[in-house]
């Protein structure tokens, strides 16, 4: 069934059709732009909320952090953020694939519809014009048909008129005769014009006609499965992402069953406890035997009483419930308790050492470079080095007093002194090696030769430090690019060992199976420790 059979006199109708189509296709493109609206508001807001409760930068030493319900919320506000990134990806592709590409479908189906349109007009104009041409002959010829009639009877009255002469009945015959004459043409010409118009009117409604109402049929229908594949996408764009939605969602699901209560209870101990004993009796003090308030104050000089229990601490306030003024920070940390004052020097030592080997690593690099200028001048002045090594020299000098000063404090404060190894190289002002120990002492060994400095290796210098033993396994649950100094990257899935658990940073130490060892971030992976 098509248009040009079936409806071939319904040209208004299918004019109408298609233009009501048009406008779908239209209502529907605008429908969409509301939803994809919709979905980049969603995320939006959905990013804000994340961004809202996540933590602020700078608040990863807070103790909360290392709590498994906070972390395992900060991995829920994270999954939020990666939904919400699929959210707008739905906007997006809502828009590329549906919005875009049918508003320039449309331009194109409307150009085409007008085209067909107006050659249909212009076929119908040409059948209106032949038809008033033979309405035009046929009138003449009715008109000239009567003269020519008006005529013979004029002709044939005169003939039997006796009255007439034979001139006028000749006249008479001669005008009926012409008359006949000019109608008998317009007869052959309205003739004509009729088998031209019922020619081109035939073409008109069973060619012309039928055959741009099919090119419309074709067009509306195109428009149809268009529309439909639009109908498709809309709901293919969403089943696109589900996996990575439905993703997010285990992630959270996840976050919730990795809170452990046990472990959260173990950190709190961990973090607070302040290593003080209880308090024991107080004596009772009997004044009615005469004993005086000297004697008595001097009884309490035994550390029996609260305050004596706290040591060096006398002033702080002990008891449990009353409000403690916020004690004046120390640079060695006195100010806290004997637990949480070992556990802070020791991560300051950890600090330090890190920040010197660095400081030493960039001294060796200098001293290769100023033996490099030396044997080669062309590549650069060894002068211009001086004042780099000076500076590197002066910050070794500097870290080692700090070194030294924590780990006096360290000892004092009863803790095993388990800073990071080091090894230290400075350079002589002929640019050769000197090799120290981690305690800052000369070793008995030297470089005799500069220019073997260069490419010496320094194995044989210090002595290599033993692996440590592996405390678990972890497995990758993000890619992680490991750009950062001291860290190293991983990808998703991967099964590495760990070699240090987070200290509270929320970063964990672990090795590959090569050898390389960096730290990543704890939250990226999930930990199971050697029992």
């Amino acid at each position: 069934m098509d248009w040009g059979t079936e409806l071939w006199d319904q040209y208004d109708i299918i004019e109408k059709h298609t233009q009501s189509g048009l406008e779908l296709v239209e209502k529907y493109v605008k429908f969409v732009k509301e939803r994809t609206e919709i979905e980049q508001n969603y995320a939006k807001q959905l990013r804000n909320l994340s961004k809202k409760y996540n933590q602020k930068r700078g608040s990863k030493d807070e103790p909360e952090c290392r709590l498994s319900s906070y972390q395992s919320f900060l991995d829920i506000l994270n999954e939020m953020n990666d939904y919400a990134g699929q959210r707008e990806l739905i906007a997006e592709n809502l828009m590329m694939n549906i919005c875009i590409d049918l508003t320039k479908y449309l331009q194109e189906l409307k150009q085409e519809r007008k085209t067909y349109l107006m050659e249909a007009k212009k076929a119908q104009q040409s059948l209106e014009s032949t038809y008033k041409q033979l309405d035009s002959s046929k009138k003449r010829f009715e008109r000239e048909w009567r003269e020519a009639e008006r005529s013979a009877q004029y002709a044939e009255k005169t003939d039997q008129d006796i009255n007439a002469t034979k001139a006028d009945v000749e006249k008479a015959k001669q005008q009926a005769h012409m008359r006949a004459h000019i109608a008998e043409e317009c007869k052959n010409d309205y003739a004509a014009q009729l088998q031209k118009y019922n020619k081109e009117q035939s073409q008109f409604y069973f060619n012309d006609m039928p055959l741009i109402f099919n090119k419309l049929q074709d067009l509306d229908e195109k428009r149809v499965r268009k529309l439909a594949q639009g109908y498709v996408l809309f709901s293919d764009t969403e089943k696109h992402v589900m996996p990575i939605i439905g993703k997010c969602l285990e992630g959270i699901t996840k976050a919730g069953t990795n809170v452990n209560e046990k472990n959260d209870s173990g950190v709190v101990i961990e973090q607070n406890k302040s290593g003080f004993e209880r308090p024991g009796d107080l004596e009772f003090e009997d004044y009615s035997q005469g004993i005086n308030r000297a004697s008595s104050d001097s009884s309490l000089g035994t550390p029996k009483g609260p305050l004596d229990l706290m040591g060096k601490n006398k002033s702080k306030n002990f008891w449990l419930f009353s409000k403690r003024n916020k004690p004046t920070v120390t640079e060695d940390f006195a100010h806290l308790p004997p637990e949480q004052r070992r556990k802070r020097l020791q991560q300051k030592l950890d600090e330090i050492c890190k920040e010197l080997q660095k400081e030493v690593d960039q001294s060796e690099a200098l001293g290769k470079m100023k033996d490099v200028y030396e044997k080669n001048p062309q590549m650069g002045d060894p002068a211009s080095l001086a004042s780099q090594i000076s500076q590197t020299s002066q910050n070794i000098e500097r870290l080692r007093g700090e070194l030294s000063k924590y780990e006096s404090w360290l000892a004092e404060a009863g803790g095993r002194g388990d800073t990071l190894r080091y090894k230290t190289h400075t350079f002589n002002n002929n640019g050769a090696h000197d090799a120290h120990s981690p305690d800052g002492a000369h070793s008995d060994e030297s470089t005799p030769d500069a220019s073997q400095a260069i490419y010496a290796e320094f194995d044989d210098d210090f002595e290599d430090e033993e692996l440590a033993a592996p405390i678990g396994k972890c497995t990758a649950m993000y890619s992680f690019p490991g750009a950062s100094e001291g860290t190293i990257s991983m990808q998703e899935g991967e099964v590495l060992a760990v070699v240090e658990e987070d200290k509270g940073d929320g970063w964990t130490r672990v090795r590959r199976n090569n050898g390389d060892e960096g730290y990543i971030p704890t939250s990226y992976v999930t930990i199971t420790l050697s029992k």
